[in-house]
This record gives structure tokens, C-alpha cells and sequence, in this order.
């Protein structure tokens, strides 16, 4: 279903898959398996098609049609357990809120199942900046650049997601997180260049 609507969206805007390879930076295999639904994979290459398109990542989990954005909700509220997921055999996410229009962050629950790093073919990166609560067991975030943090439950991580990173479990148990995700912030001409 999810491939389904990425290759809708991607036709409905006249890209072939070798232009959307081009423009993402995922592999035209990759974005293929993604169309057919025979390869599952991770958040920031699922994201990054997605940004591409100008889609939002929700959109992609929710049947029917989006909204146009006139009506702006007061709220939205979202019960995990009815939100479609997908998995990737290290990690299981839902998408959350996705019926909110003009969202500035992406908010997801997730179930981590990886323990080690050799189950990753890479470091995961995306634009902007990620914060993340531990709701149960226990967590250890590698990044790229030799650092890491460990969490327990009710503990927390704000950092820059274009760094990669990977989320592991510990313990004899899974972990659950709430991820929210957010695009990198303007930068104010002003502000970058000091103030004259």
C-alpha cells in the first residue's frame, strides 16, 4: 500500500524512477523494491523520497485523500495500535498525526529491536533535528562521529539528525520511543552574517 501511493505520487508528478533516484539520493533498485513493496527499509530513505515528492511521510500510511490544508485543526490525536506501520526487521515505526496539515515535525513511535550495529548497512540521516523520549526499556544512540548516549526509560536526546546515527536496544527486552522529527531551521540572513 505504501509503495502503491509513492509510485502514484511519483507519476502524478511525471518523474520516472531514475529522476526521484536522482533527486533523493536513493538508489533506483531501492526505490523500485520500495514501489513493489518487496523490500522494507528505513526511515530517512523512505523520507527522503517523500521530500522529493512534497508529500508528507504520514500521507503515505493513510488511505484516502489528504488533506488541502484549508481547515487548520485545533488538534489531532492519534492511538498508536490504529496507525499503520512498517517494519524493517530492526526497527518497527508508526508515523504519527499525519491527518495534521502543514505539520513543521514529524512525530513517530518506535519499536527497536537491533542490539548490534553489524545489522545496519549504514548510519541513518536526515535533514533537520531529532528528540526522542524512551517509553520503555533501555537505548544506546551511536552516531557517526564516535559518540554515543545511553537512555532508560523517561529519558530523553535532542541532536542534529543529518549526523548519522542508530538506535539499539539493550537489555533482554525491545525498546520503545517516541521520535519527533523536524526539518533544519532557516537560517536568517541577518543572524548568519551578524548584526550590523
Amino acid at each position: 500500500m505504501v509503495g502503491a501511493r509513492l509510485r502514484a505520487s511519483r507519476k502524478l508528478q511525471r518523474l520516472t524512477l531514475k529522476q526521484l533516484s536522482e533527486r533523493c539520493g536513493v538508489a533506483l533498485s531501492t526505490l523500485s523494491k520500495m514501489e513493489l513493496g518487496q523490500a522494507a527499509v528505513s526511515y530517512d530513505k523512505l523520507a527522503a523520497a517523500a521530500r522529493i515528492l512534497n508529500i508528507d511521510l504520514p500521507q503515505l500510511f493513510t488511505p484516502g485523500e489528504a488533506s488541502d490544508g484549508t481547515t487548520q485543526p485545533t488538534v489531532v490525536s492519534t492511538r498508536i495500535t490504529d496507525t499503520m506501520g512498517y517494519g524493517t526487521g530492526s526497527y518497527e515505526y508508526h508515523p504519527l498525526a499525519g491527518d495534521f496539515p502543514r505539520r513543521s515535525m514529524s512525530p513517530l513511535y518506535a519499536r527497536i529491536m537491533a542490539r548490534d550495529i553489524g545489522e545496519f548497512d549504514d548510519y541513518i540521516r536526515h535533514p533537520g533535528q531529532e528528540f526522542t523520549v524512551v517509553l520503555s526499556g533501555r537505548i544506546r544512540i551511536l552516531f557517526e562521529n564516535g559518540e554515543q548516549i545511553r537512555l532508560k526509560e523517561r529519558e530523553t536526546a535532542y541532536f542534529n539528525s543529518a549526523i548519522g546515527h542508530i538506535y539499539l536496544a539493550e537489555g533482554e527486552s525491545d525498546a520503545e520511543v517516541i521520535a519527533v522529527m523536524s526539518e533544519a531551521p532557516a537560517i536568517n540572513a541577518s543572524t548568519a552574517m551578524g548584526s550590523a
